[in-house]
C-alpha cells in the first residue's frame, strides 16, 4: 500500500504496532493536534507539491497562462499545496527579467519564486529516542509540506511566534531540528519533542511538540563528507550572477544558483548592511541546524531550524538552506547566501571542517576551513 493513499492518522495507527515500549501519557490532552488541525491530512496525492510561501499578502494568484497579464483563476492561500506538474517558461513580471519560470498545476500557473517544491512522505515513528555520547536525542528532517507545533512551555518567547497566530506555528519541509523526547496521547497519536537549543544555546528557549510522522531521523551516512581526499577546495560566489561554484583545484565540481544579500531595501534605498561581503573568507563554523535572527523593527527576521549552515563571516553570514522562497538567482537576503535544501546540504558535506552527526556542530581552527571567494565582477 502506498502511504500517500491512506490518511496520516491511519498510517500512524498502523505504525503503532512497533511502539510497544512507549507509554501513553495519562495527562495527555484529549484533543490531538491532528484533530485540532485536520487539514494536515489534506495534502494532495502527488510526487511533488507546490507550497505557497507568500506571507504578505498571504495569497498568491493562480493564472490561466504563465504570465502576469493572464486572468486570475483563483488565489492560493498561505501554505496551500497543489500538485507540481512541471516548470514552464513564461513572461516575467515587471522588474523581474532574471526569472521567467512558472509552475504548472491542474488549477493553472503559479510564479515559481513564490512556491516551495515539497513532498509529502510520512514516517514510521522510532521505537525510542537514541542516547548518544550521554545525550538523548536525534536530528530529524521534516518530510511533509508542514507540521503544526504546540508549545510546551508558554508563553511564546521567539519574535516569530508572537508575529503570527498559534495556528501558524509550523515547521516546513526540509527544516531540521533536534528531537529529544516522544510521547503517545490517548488518541494514539505519537509526538516528538522539538528542542532546537541542543548543544549551542541559540533560540529563545521555546520547546514544542509535533506529530512524529512528519520527521525522518538523519543518519551519519547521509552527512558523510563528499570528496574528502580532494585537495585545494574553494568556493566562488558571484553576487552579480547570483551563482555559487565549488572547485577542486581549477576543476568546477558543483554549480548552483543562490540568493545573496539585497542591495536595496523595501523602499528602493541602498542597503549596504545587507550586502554579502565581497572578498576572501573561510568557513569557520558549520552546524546542522541553527536559529537565525537579526535586524531591527520593520526589517528584522527571526527563523528557527535553518539547516545545513556553513558560516564564513564572523558577523554571522553563512551559506544555508532556504525554505521560505524559491527565488534562487535573485538577490534577496540580509547578507547570507540562500541556497536550496539540496544544494546547501551538498555544500555542507563537501566543505571543511567536516561535521559528525553528534553534536552536529564544529568550529574550524587556524583558518583551516574551505576558502570562500565572494566576487562582484564588472562584466
Amino acid at each position: 500500500m502506498n502511504t500517500q493513499d491512506i490518511s496520516r492518522r491511519d498510517f500512524l495507527m498502523k505504525s503503532l504496532s512497533g511502539l510497544g515500549g512507549i507509554v501513553i501519557l495519562a495527562n495527555s490532552k484529549k484533543t490531538s493536534l491532528y484533530e485540532k488541525f485536520f487539514y494536515l491530512d489534506d495534502f494532495a496525492d502527488a510526487e511533488y507539491l507546490a507550497r505557497n510561501t507568500v506571507t504578505l499578502p498571504n495569497t498568491l494568484p493562480i493564472r490561466s497562462k504563465p504570465s502576469t497579464d493572464a486572468s486570475i483563476v483563483r488565489t492560493m492561500e498561505q501554505d496551500e499545496c497543489l500538485p507540481w506538474n512541471r516548470v514552464v517558461i513564461g513572461s516575467a513580471p515587471l522588474g523581474r527579467t532574471n526569472n521567467d519560470r512558472w509552475v504548472e498545476t491542474l488549477d493553472g500557473y503559479i510564479y515559481l519564486p513564490s512556491v516551495q517544491k515539497v513532498r509529502n512522505i510520512p514516517n514510521t515513528p522510532v521505537t525510542g529516542i537514541p542516547v548518544v555520547e550521554n545525550s538523548q536525542g536525534m536530528w530529524a528532517e521534516v518530510t511533509v509540506p508542514f507540521v503544526q507545533l504546540e508549545i510546551e512551555n508558554p508563553p511564546a518567547r521567539a519574535p516569530w511566534l508572537n508575529e503570527v497566530t498559534s495556528d501558524r506555528w509550523r515547521m516546513y519541509y526540509s527544516q531540521v531540528v533536534w528531537i529529544d523526547q516522544m510521547k503517545v496521547d490517548e488518541n494514539g497519536v505519537v509526538y516528538y519533542r522539538v528542542n532546537e537549543d541542543y548543544g549551542h544555546g541559540y533560540g529563545y528557549g521555546d520547546i514544542f511538540w509535533a506529530e512524529a510522522t512528519a520527521f525522518r531521523p538523519i543518519t551519519e551516512e547521509e552527512i558523510a563528507p563528499i570528496h574528502p581526499d580532494a585537495q585545494d577546495k574553494s568556493i566562488i560566489i558571484n553576487v552579480n550572477q547570483q551563482t555559487l561554484s565549488c572547485y577542486e583545484g581549477s576543476t568546477e565540481v558543483y554549480f548552483c544558483q543562490v540568493s545573496t544579500g539585497r542591495k536595496l531595501d523595501d523602499y528602493g534605498m541602498p542597503a549596504d548592511e545587507w550586502a554579502t561581503p565581497v572578498g576572501d573568507h573561510w568557513i569557520w563554523r558549520k552546524t546542522i541546524s541553527i536559529h537565525m535572527a537579526g535586524g531591527g523593527t520593520g526589517a528584522g527576521w527571526d527563523t528557527m531550524a535553518i539547516p545545513w549552515t556553513s558560516l564564513f563571516v564572523g558577523t554571522g553570514v553563512a551559506i544555508h538552506s532556504t525554505f521560505w522562497h524559491n527565488d534562487f538567482g535573485s538577490a534577496r537576503s540580509h547578507g547570507c547566501v540562500n541556497a536550496s535544501p539540496e544544494d546547501s546540504k551538498w555544500i555542507f558535506r563537501w566543505t571543511t571542517p567536516y561535521v559528525s552527526l553528534y553534536p552536529g556542530d564544529v568550529t574550524a581552527q587556524d583558518y583551516s576551513g574551505t576558502m570562500v571567494h565572494v566576487i562582484e565582477p564588472l562584466y
